[in-house]
């Protein structure tokens, strides 16, 4: 309750939060869905409302009020439990998603089947041919951006190339000679050891010839965040717990991930496992320890980079920017790659509308913000975002 109290009421993250920008609805602003999260505390309305559950539902978990508010309300903490309280009362999930949090992720031999199924049915190029080439309407809405999501996961002919090649190769760094050693854990996660290999490996390639050596998580160890997102917050701990066992496991220094939803629920894991005898101090060590790839490379000495005389755009990923405060290192880190010309998207700070699986339940809303998105980058005639 306290933490809801913290609110003033001040009105300064209304004009931050995008979903309040799109639908005028003030109980669509973070200060409006705060109001709505004191009246369950208090007992004025049930959490299985259809108004409480719409308003909490349609928010995007972006985290964009938290910088801008000036009584330092942390909204992320209390979104997560008033999604749990949805959850609890019976609601928030469809079946669907519920199943796939709770039976699928939790267990990593379920989930790579899962994966391998989809990574199959990518390589077909069916996804595809449903999202965007000519079956709009014989596909449900649903279905299509589902198809558009895994289709856009395709990893680019020369990540394959070089892969198969050597997965160790580095390709396009020089390493940095005086560049002491240091033993980092890489973060593999779910989704990116799923459908994002590739970039682990391009992670994984850069951050060694930038002097560290390497020891990796196993593939498919969930962090919890899309469960913490979602109110599932007991399943969360159980999977942050795992997390901590296998990081003690790596005798690793410090604990990096190219994942922003990820790695700012790893620098919670001191506040999710508190209370718990056993995991409190060992949590609080683990997030201590974490840092967006970003960050830990920016701050090492930088080696030789290959000339790449491209047009990049830059767009913060919310849970990056807002909910990790990590605003100048990818900035820092692109800028030491010679004839690179980099350039800040316009309100580079604004959710697209991803969130991760919210573009599935909230298809329409995402939608929109997608397409503001896709505008600014035309806008900016970029080459890569």
């Amino acid at each position: 309750m306290d933490a809801i109290l913290a609110c003033i009421h001040c009105g300064f993250c209304l004009p931050a939060c995008p979903t309040y920008e799109v639908l005028g609805d003030e109980n669509d602003s973070p200060r409006g869905r705060i109001y709505l999260m004191r009246a369950v505390a208090e007992g004025r309305l049930a959490a299985t409302d259809p108004a409480f559950a719409l308003h909490i539902d349609q928010c995007l978990g972006c985290r964009a009020c938290e910088p801008v508010c000036p009584s330092g309300v942390r909204y992320g903490f209390l979104l997560e439990r008033a999604r749990e309280a949805r959850a609890s009362a019976g609601g928030t999930l469809d079946r669907l998603s519920r199943f796939a949090l709770n039976l699928i992720i939790p267990r990593r031999w379920l989930q790579g089947f899962v994966w391998a199924l989809s990574r199959l049915l990518r390589a077909t190029r069916v996804p595809l041919l449903i999202a965007w080439m000519g079956l709009p309407r014989a596909a449900p809405g649903r279905l299509r951006f589902a198809m558009a999501m895994l289709a856009a996961t395709t990893p680019r002919r020369a990540h394959t190339r070089d892969a198969a090649a050597s997965p160790r190769r580095i390709d396009t760094v020089t390493p940095a000679a005086a560049a002491p050693t240091v033993k980092v854990a890489l973060l593999e996660g779910c989704v990116m050891s799923g459908l994002f290999r590739h970039v682990n490996r391009a992670t994984e390639r850069v951050v060694r010839a930038h002097g560290a050596e390497t020891r990796s998580l196993p593939r498919g160890l969930c962090c919890g965040a899309l469960h913490a997102h979602s109110g599932e917050l007991e399943v969360a701990r159980a999977l942050a717990r795992r997390m901590v066992d296998a990081f003690d496991a790596t005798g690793a220094e410090r604990l990096l991930t190219n994942s922003a939803g990820c790695g700012a629920a790893l620098k919670e894991y001191g506040e999710w496992l508190r209370d718990d005898p056993v995991y409190s101090d060992k949590a609080a060590k683990l997030s201590s320890s974490v840092e967006d790839v970003s960050e830990w490379l920016a701050g090492r000495p930088s080696p030789r980079f290959r000339s790449n005389p491209a047009h990049v755009g830059y767009d913060a990923p919310c849970h990056l920017l807002h909910a990790q405060g990590v605003a100048d290192a990818p900035l820092t880190l692109l800028s030491r790659i010679p004839d690179l010309k980099v350039e800040r998207l316009a309100r580079a700070d604004r959710c697209c509308g991803g969130a991760g699986v919210y573009g599935l339940a909230q298809r329409r809303l995402s939608e929109n913000l997608l397409q503001r998105k896709l505008i600014e980058v035309r806008e900016a005639g970029v080459q890569i975002v």
